[in-house]
């Protein structure tokens, strides 16, 4: 059996050689969550420190945050939610049912975490709930190191609006090459239903340097860009904060991504 005909690897999980209560997700094969048993407000991935800047500066501490999560893993962003907004109202969707066992094996995850664990796709998942209940929709599912391509259209991101309250806020996670070709064809998807869109990366990566995580955020109401750089900008890899203006001029003559 050639290597491109092996099956999937089931999830698993790696115990942090430094400290015995932190792990790491392994999903395919890929890095996908980092999760510390005595502390759910590590954020030891950049990306994932990044969402929870967005979160923080969104919502004071102890405000509820109705977050549906889409892409678990394990379910790093929904425990720093519970932990920090303890009322919120939380759902995380993910389509692996290994992925969804292992977590709730590892970790503990019951209903008494803070959060829903459903089993689902996406955006099947998504059109159940009920329109403007939620104040935040976090899209970080991948399978291997892409998304899948239906989780990125004009579709999905009309459910995620859907969900959202009138000052709701869409964030999604962008694995991307050299160039932001995707991140350029994401932009101009979510401009279709959002009024205002901002970037947040690594700053080579921005340049179109390199591979890396792109975190796309967009919302009807204006985006908090001056608390969001000042707390991007203190942490310990180069990131920075573009703003609306640019970003519409990063995704200008890039195309929607539509269903097919």
């Amino acid at each position: 059996m050639s290597e491109a005909d092996q099956p999937p690897s089931r999830p698993s999980v790696v115990q942090d050689p430094d400290d015995p209560l932190g792990y790491t997700m392994l999903v395919s094969g890929v890095p996908s969550s980092y999760v510390h048993l005595g502390d759910p407000t590590r954020l030891e991935f950049e990306y994932v420190r990044w969402a929870g800047d967005v979160i923080d500066v969104m919502a004071a501490e102890g405000e509820p945050v109705h977050t549906v999560h889409v892409g678990g893993a394990g379910c790093t962003l929904a425990r720093y939610v519970a932990a920090t907004r303890p009322r919120s109202r939380q759902i995380v969707l993910d389509d692996d049912p290994a992925v969804i066992e292992l977590a709730r094996q590892t970790f503990g995850y019951s209903r008494r975490s803070g959060f829903r664990l459903r089993e689902g796709d996406g955006l099947e998942g998504l059109r159940p709930l009920e329109s403007g209940h939620f104040d935040l929709v976090i899209r970080d599912a991948f399978a291997g190191d892409t998304t899948p391509a239906h989780l990125t259209t004009t579709e999905f991101v009309g459910q995620a609006a859907r969900v959202l309250s009138a000052d709701g806020l869409y964030v999604a996670n962008i694995a991307d090459r050299p160039g932001l070709g995707l991140v350029r064809r994401e932009v101009a998807t979510a401009l279709t239903l959002f009024s205002q869109v901002a970037l947040v990366g690594e700053t080579q990566h921005l340049r179109g340097r390199r591979y890396g995580n792109v975190l796309l955020l967009a919302s009807r109401r204006r985006l908090p860009i001056a608390d969001l750089t000042r707390r991007v900008v203190s942490g310990p890899v180069p990131a920075r904060v573009v703003p609306p203006s640019d970003v519409r001029q990063l995704a200008s003559g890039a195309d929607p991504i539509t269903p097919p």
